[in-house]
């Protein structure tokens, strides 16, 4: 695993949580010799998770869409900025290049992208971990949402597992790794024979 996809709001949020939880992110990020994958903004969630992986040390590439440069005001200090075309072209570029996800609290955008990805595994597109980091139980309605729809028959339980809480960045970054070297280990057939 070398490089993490953040998805997040491009506001801060009402709670001071969120924004502490960008940061903490974003540095455990750098500091475990990650490369930050996100949506490329200065303001909000986006730019305090930037902001903190770059002060880290760490290497950061962003990727946005030309048309919301008014919008989400790019970040101008990153490792990497690739300008895309549109917000289709910007969430398989950023899929593309991760190797696992996480998404922090944000709005509509940030559950597009989470949903895009969520969904890309279930129907066998990729196998990469996804992550949620649950600061002071925002996703805890997302859980209820999914935990109804597997009850009433649409949802399989192995892909209501897909949404896997956590509270915290190392924690987020350990689930991932263990999930990433799960699904990267040799099965018995390809194991060497002696």
């Amino acid at each position: 695993m070398r490089r993490i996809c953040v998805f997040c709001g491009s506001k801060s949020g009402v709670r001071p949580a969120y924004a502490d939880a960008a940061r903490s992110l974003g540095s455990a990020i750098a500091q475990r010799g990650l490369e930050l994958i996100y949506g490329g903004g200065s303001l909000g969630l986006m730019g305090q998770l930037a902001d903190a992986a770059l002060a880290a040390g760490g290497r950061v590439t962003g990727v946005l869409p030309r048309g919301l440069f008014s919008r989400e005001v790019p970040h101008r200090g990153l490792s990497e900025l690739i300008e895309v075309a549109s917000m289709h072209e910007r969430k398989s570029v950023m899929a593309d290049l991760s190797d696992a996800f996480v998404a922090l609290p944000g709005g509509f955008g940030t559950c597009d992208e989470l949903f895009e990805i969520v969904t890309w595994a279930q129907i066998g597109i990729h196998t990469k971990p996804i992550a949620l980091m649950d600061v002071d139980g925002y996703f805890a309605p997302l859980a209820a949402f999914a935990a109804q729809a597997e009850h009433e028959g649409f949802i399989a339980a192995a892909h209501t597992r897909l949404l896997t809480r956590l509270r915290g960045a190392d924690e987020a970054l350990e689930f991932l790794a263990a999930a990433e070297r799960e699904t990267t280990a040799p099965t018995g057939a390809e194991l060497p024979q002696r």
